[in-house]
């Protein structure tokens, strides 16, 4: 038996899918108001809001549950990146035959560096929220090896997309048919992209693999696809008009500040249109190098970016 956490988000439910699909029997732990319909034909145990008893005889743990917005109250990034993570490492601790608890982090616990880094670089907190809490959430996985003698592994990915991907495909589609979509400094660094099925796989690989413990390991495609290339072929496959918003990007910083002000200061509420996190993802090259996850555990993606980004069009014009 395997639990993942998350299921009812977009990497964990495509997870779960996997997993049913090679034969695993597949436990989820959802909140109580989680929507799991996208899993209803499938022979999934779910179990709502106890982790103690999602985690009773489980021989695999993919904790995928978390909060990746870039906008969001302090407190529901505590809560799902780390507070989350630390009941889940609790109830870990307590089961016997556990081989793995692999806890899915993001690249973005390197603090967004100029030059992409290799997994030896430190968890490096800049001071927005999404990042602080992924690297307290880590830090805290670290820990729970370090003291309690968990087998743990840690995936780093970076640009995850894919059918059911409401941040990098979903939102952009919207954005592109509204005509607001805007590419930072000529849309020329690469995006990291790593194709949803391709994220899944590795998670797999490198949750059953033995020379994985105790290891972090950077996901992604390694197509080098660029920002450009991405929301280009969106539109394209929208049949809408590429976007042609192209800020620099000390101009974007300096206008995502601006649009952050009122719901920082004011509480106005919803998201503001730009954020600090959003020209960071944008304008810093987010290809950071996967030579540890195919040296050690074989990672291939077997999915290209031609075909991701169909599949991807296919579910946005499915979904309306």
């Amino acid at each position: 038996m395997v639990l993942v956490t998350g299921a009812s988000g977009f990497l964990g439910g495509r997870l779960a899918q996997i997993l049913v699909a090679r034969g695993e029997a597949v436990r989820v732990l959802a909140r109580a108001s989680s929507d799991l319909r996208h899993l209803d034909d499938l022979p999934v145990e779910v179990v709502r809001g106890d982790a103690e008893r999602a985690v009773s005889g489980v021989t695999h743990i993919y904790h995928c549950a978390g909060c990746s917005t870039d906008w969001a109250p302090w407190r529901t990034y505590y809560e799902g990146n780390v507070a989350g993570v630390e009941e889940l490492l609790r109830a870990a601790a307590g089961v016997k035959d556990l081989r793995r608890f692999l806890h899915v982090s993001t690249t973005d616990v390197y603090g967004y560096p100029l030059v992409p880094c290799d997994e030896s670089h430190a968890l490096t907190d800049i001071g927005l929220p999404y990042n602080r809490s992924k690297c307290m959430g880590e830090t805290r996985v670290w820990e729970a090896a370090r003291d309690a003698g968990l087998p743990v592994t840690v995936v780093r990915p970076a640009t995850i997309y894919g059918p059911r991907g409401r941040a990098f495909v979903g939102d952009i589609a919207k954005l592109i048919r509204q005509g607001l979509m805007a590419v930072i400094g000529g849309g020329r660094t690469a995006g990291g992209f790593c194709y949803v099925d391709n994220a899944a796989e590795a998670m797999i690989q490198a949750a059953t693999a033995s020379e994985t413990v105790g290891r972090a390991y950077n996901l992604s495609d390694g197509t080098g696809a660029t920002w450009r290339r991405y929301v280009d072929a969106l539109a394209d496959g929208l049949g809408c008009r590429r976007p042609w918003i192209d800020l620099p990007v000390g101009a974007a910083f300096g206008l995502a500040r601006v649009m952050e002000a009122p719901h920082r200061w004011l509480r106005v509420p919803g998201r503001p249109l730009l954020t600090r996190h959003a020209v960071l993802l944008l304008a810093r090259d987010q290809e950071f190098p996967i030579e540890r996850a195919r040296r050690e555990f074989g990672f291939r993606p077997a999915v290209g970016f031609e075909e991701g980004i169909a599949r991807s069009l296919a579910w946005v014009k499915e979904a309306g």
